[in-house]
């Protein structure tokens, strides 16, 4: 089996010193490809560097992060327009969190507007993240219909997702939450079309069970897919083919 996970962190410190290592673990795991997100400059110079160390395996996005949004926020778009000539998959991980407040919740729409438009420019995929903001995301999506992406670590309600589709082409993000007892996701994931969602595990975040509490990795998609294949009541080969094929058109890989 193969599989693409589409968000993890690889250049995050909690894996200093064993980016190899993570990858030759992820590669056993049959994890084929993993796709990298964008934060803001302090990361992005070492998830470049990453990427261009191993390009058969992994692939960059390029983008500023919600939480990294305050009201100097254009400073942090000129940095990241120093790597616009880069080769990337998507524009992300973009969007808006208001879980720690809503000081910059102005500025987190306009930076998230601007990178929109930038994405649509380049006819790039965006990769969101979204936390305690949906009733403003859509109001901002549907300023600018047509978009192709996926919603990482999917946390909203069958509707949302159905009001999503209405505007573009979208897709949800399904990680180690759906492996949590009681998470209300694998209600969504019942519902949601198999052809609609991305593998990803957002690490070091968000471990799947039976790892949770440790440091998450790329290793433990296969641990995401057998829920996602036991909630759908099919194979997991068949989680890993679709999945896999939806990465591939989402993201131009």
């Amino acid at each position: 089996m193969y599989f693409i996970d589409t968000h993890c962190h690889i250049t995050d410190e909690a894996f200093s010193g064993e980016e190899d290592e993570y990858i030759s673990r992820a590669l056993e795991a049959g994890v084929g490809m993993m796709l990298q997100p964008d934060v803001d400059s302090s990361e992005r110079a070492a998830m470049f560097a990453l990427t261009e160390r191993h390009p058969d395996v992994l692939r960059p996005m390029i983008g500023l992060y919600p939480g990294s949004v305050t009201d100097r926020w254009r400073e942090e778009i000129d940095r990241m327009m120093e790597y616009s000539h880069r080769p990337v998959v998507a524009v992300g991980e973009i969007g808006l969190d208001y879980h720690e407040g809503k000081e910059f919740a102005k500025e987190q729409q306009e930076a998230l507007e601007w990178q929109f438009d930038w994405a649509a420019g380049r006819d790039l995929p965006v990769n969101i993240h979204l936390r305690d903001a949906m009733g403003d995301f859509l109001d901002v999506v549907r300023r600018h219909k047509g978009l192709r992406g996926n919603m990482h670590a999917y946390s909203g309600s069958y509707e949302s997702f159905l009001e999503l589709q209405k505007l573009g082409d979208w897709y949800i993000g399904v990680g180690g939450v759906v492996t949590f007892k009681n998470a209300s996701l694998a209600e969504v994931v019942k519902r949601v079309p198999l052809e609609r969602i991305v593998l990803e595990t957002d690490a070091p975040y968000l471990t799947p069970v039976p790892y949770r509490g440790r440091r998450n990795e790329s290793s433990y998609i296969p641990y995401i897919a057998a829920m996602i294949a036991q909630l759908k009541g099919v194979s997991v080969e068949e989680v890993a083919e679709t999945t896999t094929n939806n990465a591939k058109t989402l993201f131009g890989i």
